[in-house]
């Protein structure tokens, strides 16, 4: 009789969500457990707020492993969130060892839009591709980036971010310190901010042909195209991928997107690249993390 396959747990902390699922070891969810993030989500709260729903998740604990995604960088063993610059209180915050002592389990932690992009590699709209580049266009802009195949996590393990690439030296100030990034331009406050009405509503417009909001999102385009040249001259990505709440009006913005980074991006650079939108929508990052558990923890072989 064929060996069960492993189990591993997935998580994606939001700002205003928990993500989790249980997987097996060919990325098949076997359960799901969705939670609002306490509020403050002070890293105590969140702690207790994952292990009840660790426990609800997998109560026969047939998971060996747990991986967690979190917005912002690690330290390079992947056990210490060093900063979550959208949750407050979270500097050096030991996690992994913090989720072990409760769970008695062994947990792996990496920067959501890492998880995200590995997701969309293993199951996704970048599966069989070796350098891609994905950008997360939600309350913040994440991302991440494989190069060879790999994983690309710098020499301290808090590459990349590229949604904090600068637009603009004089540009809005951002969370992490800098201005003009593509955060403050390109997430989903952003552009409510300077377009005058929420995402959803622009959307809403721009299907019924309003003038002013095709407008916007053509502008939205050509800031996002700025950002994604920057990116593609650093890296020459065969794909760059667009997840969270905003890919979803990728239609309205595609255009601008595309001339923007063939104006600025010279021909050898940009060959055979593809813009689109990713696959896996909000499961991306804990199908990652999954994936991450698999990879770096010991357990059960399937």
């Amino acid at each position: 009789m064929a060996k069960p396959h492993r189990q591993v747990i997935g998580v994606d902390i939001g700002g205003t969500g928990l993500k989790l699922g249980r997987f097996d070891s060919e990325g098949q969810l076997l359960a799901e457990q969705l939670c609002p993030t306490p509020q403050p989500p002070a890293p105590g709260a969140i702690t207790t707020a994952l292990v009840e729903a660790i426990e609800a998740l997998d109560p026969e604990r047939q998971a060996d492993a747990v991986g967690v995604g979190l917005p912002g960088p690690m330290d390079r063993s992947a056990r210490v969130a060093q900063v979550c610059i959208n949750l407050p209180g979270w500097q050096h915050v030991p996690l992994a060892e913090w989720l072990e002592a409760r769970l008695q389990r062994p947990v792996t932690l990496a920067n959501d839009g890492n998880c995200a992009v590995l997701g969309e590699q293993w199951l996704g709209a970048a599966k069989g591709i070796d350098d891609v580049v994905l950008l997360t266009l939600g309350t913040g802009v994440g991302g991440g980036v494989i190069l060879g195949g790999q994983l690309f996590l710098g020499r301290r393990g808090a590459a990349a971010e590229p949604g904090l690439i600068g637009l603009d030296p004089a540009g809005p100030p951002c969370n992490s310190g800098n201005n003009g990034s593509i955060e403050t331009f390109c997430s989903i406050g952003a552009l409510t901010r300077w377009a005058g009405c929420p995402p959803d509503e622009l959307s809403r417009r721009a299907t019924h042909g309003d003038a002013e909001a095709l407008e916007a999102w053509q502008r939205y385009g050509q800031l996002l195209g700025c950002g994604i040249s920057s990116l593609v001259y650093a890296f020459t990505p065969e794909r760059v991928l667009l997840g969270g709440g905003l890919s979803a009006a990728f239609p309205f913005f595609a255009g601008s997107l595309q001339q923007e980074v063939e104006r600025r991006v010279l021909a050898p650079s940009r060959q055979d690249l593809v813009i689109a939108p990713a696959s896996l929508g909000n499961g991306a990052g804990r199908l990652g993390a999954a994936r991450l558990a698999l990879e770096r923890l010991p357990g059960r072989q399937g």
